[in-house]
C-alpha cells in the first residue's frame, strides 16, 4: 500500500470513529432531552411541554393548539405505563424541516389502554439545547 493512501485510509477511519462519537453523544443528549419532555406529557403537563419544546415547534403550533392536540392524541391511550427505546437516528436533514441536529428516537409504549409507538424529534436548539420539535404517536 502506498504510504499517502495508508495515511488518507487511517484519517477516514479515524474521523468516521470521532463523527461516530460525536453522533452517539449527540443521541444521548437528546434522548435525555427526550425523556425529560414525555415525563411532562405523561404527568399532564401539555402546556409546561410547549414551554419546553424547540423554537421551531413552537412557531408550527400554538400552545393552546398543541395543549388540544395532545389531549385528543393521548386521552384514548390511559396513562403510561412502560417505555423503551426501540430505535435511535441521528440527522442533520429532515422532510420539511431546516437543516440542523436532529435526533429522531421511536419508543415502544405501553399505555393503560393500548400499546403504541412514540416519535420523538429531538434538535439542537439556536441556544444549543436539544430540545424536542416533533412528536407523533400511533
Amino acid at each position: 500500500m502506498k504510504p499517502i493512501l495508508a495515511v488518507m485510509l487511517i484519517a477516514s477511519v479515524f474521523n468516521t470513529c470521532f463523527a461516530f462519537a460525536d453522533d452517539s453523544a449527540s443521541i444521548a443528549q437528546a434522548r435525555s432531552a427526550a425523556e425529560s419532555w414525555l415525563k411532562l406529557t405523561d404527568d399532564g403537563a401539555y402546556k409546561q411541554s410547549w414551554n419546553e419544546a424547540a423554537s421551531i415547534f413552537k412557531r408550527a403550533i400554538s400552545k393552546a393548539d398543541w395543549v388540544e392536540a395532545l389531549k385528543q392524541a393521548r386521552s384514548p391511550l390511559g396513562s403510561t405505563s412502560n417505555r423503551k427505546l426501540a430505535n435511535s437516528t441521528f440527522t442533520r436533514t429532515l422532510p420539511g424541516a431546516p437543516e440542523g441536529e436532529y435526533v429522531v428516537l421511536q419508543f415502544e409504549t405501553q399505555f393503560e389502554k393500548r400499546s403504541a409507538i412514540e416519535t420523538v424529534t429531538p434538535m439542537k436548539d439556536g441556544d444549543g439545547s436539544w430540545r424536542v420539535s416533533g412528536y407523533y404517536v400511533r
